[in-house]
């Protein structure tokens, strides 16, 4: 097979980011800013979204999530965008899929423990992540557009709440780097008034970047209550 190598610059064919992640404090208002974004699942994994008007699901478990995402296929993928709310909890809730497969291996056919990360010698996160990126890998499928909400630790937080530690996400080990590397951007949301603002400012104190060039650096209100209390979202300034 011949390689036709390129003469001239081809143009972006991506300009919305496919896998954005947002991770905050909690309580932030992550889970009313996905409410306000048009055609967007919420898939609610720690049951926080009974005080939001949203297209929501309740998933508890690994087969919930999968029998959801089977749905979703079978009516031929209907939404555009769609949340895991969130990641934090994703991870805790493949550890069956993780113990399945150490219990495929040789060394763990006769495995009768309820938590890989147990094993000796920290050999247990590496089940934990191929089961993580397995269920991650199907997700993808199943919108043009995921959004993957996370937490992080109160203690990495300033007094300000506005700047938080290095590899800040609230998920294990090289889950952590690994899930950063392949987004396409990472916003760290936070309040200011009366307004919920998503940063993507890069600098070596913030996990924050996007490889949009709209979102490049930026600071943008994702919503906002005006006088009248009432709730303007501005999520077409994420996905142009």
């Amino acid at each position: 097979m011949s390689i036709l190598l390129p003469t001239k610059k081809e143009k972006p064919t991506r300009f919305n980011p496919k896998r954005l992640i947002i991770y905050s404090k909690p309580k932030t208002g992550k889970t009313t800013a996905f409410s306000g974004l048009e055609d967007n699942l919420l898939m609610d994994l720690e049951n926080g979204s009974d005080y939001v008007e949203a297209m929501k699901i309740k998933i508890s478990s690994l087969k919930e999530l999968l029998d959801a995402g089977k749905a979703i296929k079978e009516a031929n993928n209907p939404y555009k965008y769609l949340t895991i709310d969130t990641v934090t909890a994703l991870e805790d809730m493949v550890m069956p899929l993780a113990i399945k497969l150490y219990k495929e291996t040789s060394m763990g056919k006769n495995y009768d423990g309820d938590n890989v990360l147990s094993l000796p010698n920290g050999a247990g996160y590496l089940y934990l992540r191929q089961a993580f990126f397995q269920v991650l890998d199907f997700i993808d499928t199943l919108a043009p557009h995921i959004i993957l909400s996370g937490h992080i630790k109160d203690k990495q937080v300033d007094d300000k709440g506005e700047m938080v530690m290095a590899a800040n996400i609230d998920l294990t080990g090289k889950i952590k780097s690994l899930i950063c590397a392949n987004a396409d951007a990472i916003g760290y949301m936070f309040r200011k008034g009366n307004k919920t603002i998503l940063s993507f400012k890069t600098s070596e104190e913030v996990t924050c970047g996007a490889r949009p060039e709209h979102l490049r650096n930026e600071e943008i209100v994702v919503s906002e209550m005006n006088d009248k209390g009432e709730i303007i979202f501005h999520w077409d300034k994420i996905y142009v």
